[in-house]
């Protein structure tokens, strides 16, 4: 079966087409993908009108791909800047009256448990309890479990893109807004440590995201064109290093390190405090990454759920 998810993002907007049947592994057959930067549209708190008609526009484009490449069923949602538009609703309505695309805002704990079901699928029961951690543009997501379900699923607002607006008003910041916000990031990752870890130290411990696969690749690990079988870790060590040469580093100098996409480079120092702190006081020396992540763990449940549900038949 051919199955579509088209992911709202903070950053990127992406659709992937997948084939994928029960009790297979997906295999990706077509990606197309745009950086709309929704998260940088929001004016206040409502998303403004060039953002809204952009993001129509990929949808009626998504629409046509969708069709052209075969695709029988589609799955959409939308995560943290859509989720914190206060006129996400009404925008995404407009869009399922011309569409047909009925996009779900995915609640933040609700990323962080389908991320962390594309992860068990992926590593298998033979890694035991583990901890998945996820840097997106919005939100930053952690979560633990020893099954499918985790017994913890946390969402925070520490999104590498959403505290570079935030906090930073210089290219490279200053070292007091450095400070700052390595404090509150601290503080805000520090409040949840206790509620994961109680249920036990994890075997496996794991990260996934854009953010930790660009850290991953400045720090020497194998490029994406060795395919997704390639190990790849990141340890804290390497990060910490990391995280205080970008402090001092231009967008235009981070985007000429290895992997580091242009519009990416301005938030890695953000999502490398995220990382650096989360590592550090959850005590975690080093971090596998796995290929798959939120999208994945979309389709497997819809996999799950098959032939009810709800998607798009197209």
């Amino acid at each position: 079966m051919r199955l579509g998810v088209l992911d709202v993002g903070s950053n990127t907007v992406h659709l992937l087409v997948m084939d994928a049947h029960q009790g297979a592994r997906p295999l990706p057959a077509y990606s197309h993908k745009v950086e709309l930067r929704l998260a940088e549209h929001l004016d206040g708190d409502r998303l403004s009108a060039q953002g809204a008609e952009q993001l129509h526009g990929f949808v009626r484009e998504a629409m046509r791909i969708a069709e052209d490449k075969g695709v029988e069923d589609l799955v959409a949602f939308a995560t943290s800047a859509v989720r914190d538009a206060v006129n996400g609703e009404e925008v995404l309505n407009q869009i399922k009256d011309e569409t047909r695309v009925d996009i779900q805002v995915l609640s933040g704990a609700d990323e962080a448990r389908l991320t962390f079901l594309a992860v068990r699928r992926w590593f298998g029961w033979s890694s035991g309890r583990l901890l998945v951690i996820d840097i997106g543009g919005g939100s930053l997501e952690i979560a633990s479990g020893i099954d499918e379900q985790p017994d913890t699923a946390v969402s925070l607002p520490l999104g590498a893109g959403r505290l570079t607006r935030d906090w930073f008003t210089a290219d490279p910041p200053p070292a007091d807004e450095v400070r700052a916000l390595r404090r509150h990031i601290r503080t805000e990752i520090g409040r949840t440590v206790g509620g994961v870890i109680r249920y036990g130290r994890p075997d496996h411990t794991v990260a996934t995201s854009k953010t930790f696969r660009q850290l991953a690749r400045i720090a020497g690990a194998a490029p994406s064109s060795e395919g997704p079988y390639t190990k790849r870790s990141l340890t804290h060590e390497a990060v910490t290093s990391w995280t205080g040469r970008l402090a001092e580093m231009s967008s235009a100098k981070r985007n000429s390190l290895p992997g580091v996409s242009v519009g990416r480079a301005p938030q890695l120092l953000a999502g490398a405090l995220v990382a650096d702190a989360t590592m550090d006081l959850f005590d975690l020396p080093a971090l596998e990454l796995c290929p798959w992540a939120l999208r994945e763990g979309v389709i497997l449940r819809r996999l799950d759920v098959l032939p009810s549900g709800s998607g798009v038949r197209l």
